[in-house]
């Protein structure tokens, strides 16, 4: 852990108990709250050149879900929906934050679009990439089908290599060559730091409630951002959530997969701060 610490912490990191917990977070910047939820297999190190343009126009506030990056297993062993929003809350009101904005990746959006079902007066915009939450075969990233799978679930806990990872990098971004080694590097370290592949069967064990038919009364106005050529949730969903969500707006980025905060960084922050200032 400490050459883990070493590596993937810098001066804005901290780490703080929520829900009996040791969180690594970070938070930058001044003005109003902007809170990013990074997706499966990721950590709060997806949002970095979003958080360099966007921390001098707000306070931008990340971390590493349990179960993932630094912060590890959840104490209470569960990886629920209401676990995740039940953490999310005290980490907010930990940091003594109110009232938000809020933008998160596949599954890092699901817990965001739940977010502003469950808590309306508090989540001014939203801003959902590439959301994961419908339950339907063709929606589910394939690291979750994997590890739904008796044997190959086994290979995701005792013997995770670099070669599959880099396998998953490949099929998220459009342009392969952004996969670089230190990429590649970075996921494997943080998915293989001591219980978070444990934890990640432990999540797709969970039960998960389909609440996409309640998308229709989320109050924020929400903007749906989303890479044409994403491999793990395919672009015809952007439509579903616009269509579903009253105030909401689309944005399609062609030549980019599932991570677009990551394949077009400054295009995409530049769009979520137009549609935020609105």
């Amino acid at each position: 852990m400490k050459e883990l610490i070493r590596k993937y912490t810098n001066r804005a990191s901290r780490f703080a108990p929520v829900h009996g917990t040791l969180v690594h977070y970070r938070d930058e910047g001044k003005g109003s709250p902007l809170v990013l939820i990074h997706g499966a297999f990721s950590s709060l190190h997806t949002w970095d050149s979003w958080t360099t343009y966007l921390k001098e126009r707000y306070r931008v506030i990340r971390y590493d879900l349990p179960g993932f990056g630094l912060t590890g297993p959840s104490a209470t062993g569960l990886y629920n929906m209401s676990t995740h929003l039940q953490h999310l809350m005290e980490f907010l009101d930990m940091l003594g934050i109110e009232k938000f904005h809020v933008a998160g990746n596949s599954l890092g959006a699901w817990i965001a679009w739940e977010c502003a079902l469950r808590y309306p007066k508090r989540v001014l915009k939203l801003a959902l990439l590439n959301s994961a939450g419908y339950l339907e075969e063709d929606s589910i990233p394939l690291p979750f089908r994997v590890a739904r799978t008796p044997y190959l679930s086994k290979v995701v806990k005792y013997a995770i290599k670099k070669n599959l990872l880099e396998h998953f990098l490949c099929q998220v971004y459009y342009d392969e060559r952004k996969v670089t080694q230190v990429l590649i590097d970075r996921y494997y370290d943080l998915l293989n730091r001591p219980g978070n592949a444990e934890a990640f069967l432990k999540l797709v064990k969970s039960p998960y409630i389909d609440h996409t038919r309640y998308l229709q009364k989320i109050q924020a106005p929400t903007l749906v951002m989303w890479g044409a050529e994403d491999q793990w949730i395919p672009v015809s969903y952007a439509e579903r959530f616009f269509q579903q969500i009253p105030l909401a707006e689309k944005l399609i980025y062609t030549h980019c997969g599932h991570l677009p905060m990551e394949e077009l960084p400054e295009d995409s922050a530049k769009d979520l701060h137009l549609f935020f200032k609105m």
